[in-house]
């Protein structure tokens, strides 16, 4: 058995979340709100999934780093929503949003860090 990728999960569980509440955007007319939230925060977890299968480090954080670009973009739109006396808003929204956000930065951090470790030995290597 394989070890759970607890941020491919949270994200894909957040996406299922983003899909209802734009619906139901959308059943109240708010068009523009239910499509931005829909696409900024499916995008999260499409590139946590596409990172999965990265063809290197650097591009493992790029992903991330774009997925982390996505929750900012999705918290902008859930904020709109929250001031706007005539959207619906879930609180839980924003915090499921921050536990990935808070993941993502935790695991940017930590392969960058793996990154330069990395290079610094390869260089050392060639250098001996």
């Amino acid at each position: 058995m394989g070890k759970r990728n607890i941020v491919l999960e949270k994200s894909f569980e957040f996406a299922l979340l983003i899909l209802g509440f734009s619906e139901n955007l959308e059943r109240q007319k708010k068009f523009v709100f239910a499509r931005q939230i829909l696409k900024s925060g499916t995008s999260i977890g499409a590139n946590i999934s596409e990172a999965q299968s990265r063809e290197s480090i650097t591009d493992f954080i790029h992903k991330f780093e774009i997925a982390s670009k996505k929750t900012n973009e999705t918290l902008y739109w859930l904020m709109l929503c929250k001031s706007s006396a005539s959207c619906p808003f879930h609180e839980s929204l924003i915090d499921k949003l921050n536990e990935i956000q808070k993941l993502l930065s935790a695991m940017i951090s930590t392969s960058k860090h793996h990154d330069r470790g990395m290079n610094h030995w390869h260089i050392s290597i060639l250098t001996n």
